[in-house]
């Protein structure tokens, strides 16, 4: 396959999945995201910055660490799987996002932010 089909493959591959996975995030979380940052929530756009941050971080390392553009959706999508339940897991144990979330609570959704980087980074290693 000419290198520049190759690379164009994977572009979209990871275009696609970031907009899945966008489009998953926002619909499994109990706020609107998108409205709430229109209105100038902070909160909001550091908590879904940091897990769309934290999941292209999955896509590089998928992108490095595979052969083929099967092999990339495969584990990108299955990283996308666990970045998802990452994030129910941290709202469940935190128990009170959709209120601090709402309320612009910055230093909350920073630390909503900072847990998707952070399952982003390890979810990136273990595909090496």
């Amino acid at each position: 396959m000419p290198a520049i089909l190759n690379y164009l493959i994977h572009l979209l591959l990871a275009a696609l999945l970031l907009a899945a996975f966008f489009k998953a995030y926002t619909w499994m979380t109990p706020f609107d995201e998108v409205k709430l940052i229109r209105e100038g929530n902070q909160a909001a756009a550091l908590s879904l910055g940091g897990a769309l941050i934290g999941f292209s971080i999955t896509i590089g390392s998928a992108l490095m660490h595979t052969l083929d553009y099967q092999q990339f959706f495969a584990w990108a999508f299955g990283a996308m799987v666990i970045q998802g339940l990452a994030y129910g897991i941290a709202t469940r144990v935190l128990n009170m996002s959709k209120d601090q979330i709402e309320a612009n609570n910055t230093a909350f959704g920073g630390l909503l932010g900072a847990i998707s980087l952070s399952i982003g980074v390890i979810n990136g290693a273990c595909i090496s």
